[in-house]
């Protein structure tokens, strides 16, 4: 079963979202739309980060996940 571990940081305005052990981050690359992709050693990307993510402090926050397999 995967884990899947979602970070919002209210202060920093950033959305975090790990797939992939973080201690495994090994690098980061900027995409050019406000989003960080974290990656291991391989290449593999195991996060992402969105910068200046804001939720109305009105809404109510739903996650839902969809697995896709080959």
């Amino acid at each position: 079963m995967a884990e899947v571990k979602v970070y919002y940081d209210q202060v920093g305005n950033t959305l975090t979202v790990w797939f992939g052990n973080p201690q495994d981050e090994y690098i980061s690359e900027e995409t050019g739309d406000e989003v960080i992709l974290m990656k291991d050693r391989n290449g593999q990307v195991i996060g992402f980060e969105k910068l200046n993510y804001t939720i109305p402090s009105t809404a109510n926050l739903k996650i839902s996940f969809e697995t896709a397999t080959a």
